[in-house]
């Protein structure tokens, strides 16, 4: 499939998609779930063409501002999906405000154009690692209620409201261990498509993005251990959960911005 898309028209489809977003964001409350739930599919819907129209169109474009915009397009999926589920859960709205951000970053920051690609395996690799991008921010997110719920269970303020304090737990390890599955099939597919280009000079491929990844691999890896063998939980597991997903963030969205943004380099 290619999107022929003038940039006008991309332009103008990112901004209806943002400002849906935002409606959500404002007035969700006010608008009641049906309305809600119909302006969140307009919006995400708009959301998938724009980011298709950089992957697929004519060169495709990748970088570290389509890479932001297609997680939070898969976290607000997740989180959607879970609210039709667990409506107690209610963590979309504030979510629909980033969603207006990040549909609007690549318009700006359009990254490094593709006229060739070198191997077969670099869209899997991508689609992979967004992918458990996503899932790990979900995690990241769930840790955070979960953290929120556990102060408040201490302080024995507002029990009634939000979602069980083990139900989220579960959630959030969930989310974690489909995420470490992925980064290690993503990292995998990385490891083939660097064989294939850097054949006899596999030292290039050393670089931030393939370190931060790897030792963000170790740390999730060392999370779901310390989980099953010694019971983590709570706040500790939280701060390994941020740890992990800080050094991942790093790995390719900070490596990408520094070179785009800041060294202004393909």
């Amino acid at each position: 499939m290619i999107l022929a898309l003038s940039p006008a028209w991309a332009y103008v489809i990112a901004t209806a998609a943002a400002l849906a977003y935002l409606v959500l964001a404002i007035a969700s409350k006010r608008l009641g779930k049906g309305p809600s739930r119909a302006i969140f599919v307009f919006a995400w819907l708009l959301h998938a063409l724009s980011l298709a129209e950089g992957l697929f169109g004519q060169p495709p474009r990748f970088g570290f501002a389509p890479a932001l915009s297609m997680t939070v397009w898969l976290v607000l999926a997740v989180i959607a999906i879970e609210n039709e589920l667990l409506p107690q859960l209610g963590s979309g709205s504030p979510l629909s405000g980033v969603g207006t951000v990040a549909v609007l970053l690549p318009q700006h920051f359009p990254g490094v154009s593709y006229e060739t690609i070198a191997s077969a395996w670099l869209p899997l690799h991508w689609a992979l690692g967004i992918a458990s991008y996503g899932l790990f921010t979900a995690a990241v997110l769930h840790g955070w209620l979960m953290a929120r719920s556990e102060k408040r269970l201490r302080e024995m303020a507002d029990l009634d409201r939000g979602m069980p304090l083990l139900t989220l737990e579960r959630l959030t390890f969930r989310f974690v261990q489909a995420g470490f599955v992925l980064l290690t099939a993503s990292l995998l597919a990385g490891w083939y498509f660097a064989e294939t280009v850097y054949a006899g000079r596999m030292h290039e491929a050393l670089n931030h993005k393939t370190v931060f990844s790897v030792l963000a691999w170790f740390i999730f890896a060392g999370l779901l251990i310390g989980r099953r063998l010694r019971g983590w939980r709570g706040r500790r597991a939280v701060r390994v959960l941020y740890l992990g997903a800080g050094l991942l963030l790093l790995g390719y969205l900070g490596s990408r911005f520094v070179l785009e943004v800041i060294l202004q380099r393909g």
